[in-house]
């Protein structure tokens, strides 16, 4: 039975009806990085530095060394990565149990409310809001929140930083006790640089996403792009990281599965 479930996976693939969504941000020098208070220790920006491209470094091969922090990009957040989230079992990169990497995807749509206010904080009535026009959020599954912010072509304008620190929009405190606690949920992705909104650190408590979202055992996916592909429901995310030994988390390629049509 399985082996006719994956049959009808690759039939469908190669027919079309079923298609590949890249919710992946392009990972380069100019990809931005999550602006910390300076008393905190910043993360470094992606470089790639060149080992050898066809010539007397190396004749045959093209290759290249890599540096950034872990969670730049397009990137998985561990629960390990948040003091909540520190003495669950098997919580890093190295032994999140694989399957909890794929789950069924519920997207919300909030881009107009955040196009008229970038600090929008989506909260539990809109996520059940959201449920009542859509559908039950299942156990086990990714909320993915469409924003339209992954549109921001310009750094500066993604960032959206002021005098105050960043404006982006996020989540309410509410809304991440709900979908972690009530609805069991995989985790969060959002297109922002972070999980939590750009004010998060003027919240009570702090940081909700990650403070509750990974105290949880619960996961977080940022800079997501393409969540205006993807329908309410229906979808299927695939979201392994690097399997970095005691890894708070890494860039990732994130796809979608989606029904063609």
């Amino acid at each position: 039975m399985a082996g006719n479930a994956l049959e009808a996976l690759l039939q469908a693939l190669a027919s079309g009806a079923v298609k590949v969504v890249d919710l992946t941000q392009p990972l380069q020098a100019a990809t931005p990085v999550i602006q910390l208070p300076p008393i905190f220790a910043p993360s470094k920006p992606f470089s790639m530095q060149e080992i050898s491209r066809y010539d007397e470094r190396g004749p045959g091969w093209y290759w290249n060394n890599i540096a950034c922090g872990e969670h730049t990009g397009t990137h998985f957040d561990a629960p390990i990565h948040w003091v909540t989230g520190k003495d669950y079992p098997n919580n890093a990169t190295h032994n999140i149990p694989v399957e909890r990497f794929i789950g069924p995807a519920f997207v919300i749509d909030v881009a107009k409310e955040v196009a008229a206010n970038p600090d929008f904080l989506l909260n539990e009535e809109g996520v059940q809001s959201w449920e009542k026009r859509h559908a039950r959020i299942t156990p086990k599954s990714w909320v993915l929140v469409r924003t339209d912010w992954s549109k921001r072509a310009n750094p500066q304008d993604y960032l959206n930083i002021k005098q105050d620190g960043a404006h982006t929009p996020g989540f309410h405190k509410s809304a991440v006790e709900f979908l972690a606690k009530q609805r069991d949920v995989l985790g969060v992705g959002v297109e922002t640089v972070g999980t939590d909104a750009g004010q998060a650190s003027n919240f009570d408590p702090m940081f909700p996403c990650h403070t509750l979202m990974h105290g949880s055992n619960k996961f977080g996916l940022a800079s997501l792009t393409n969540l205006d592909q993807l329908p309410p429901t229906g979808a299927m995310v695939i979201a392994p990281p690097l399997k970095i030994v005691n890894g708070s988390g890494s860039p990732l390629r994130v796809l979608a599965l989606v029904p063609a049509g």
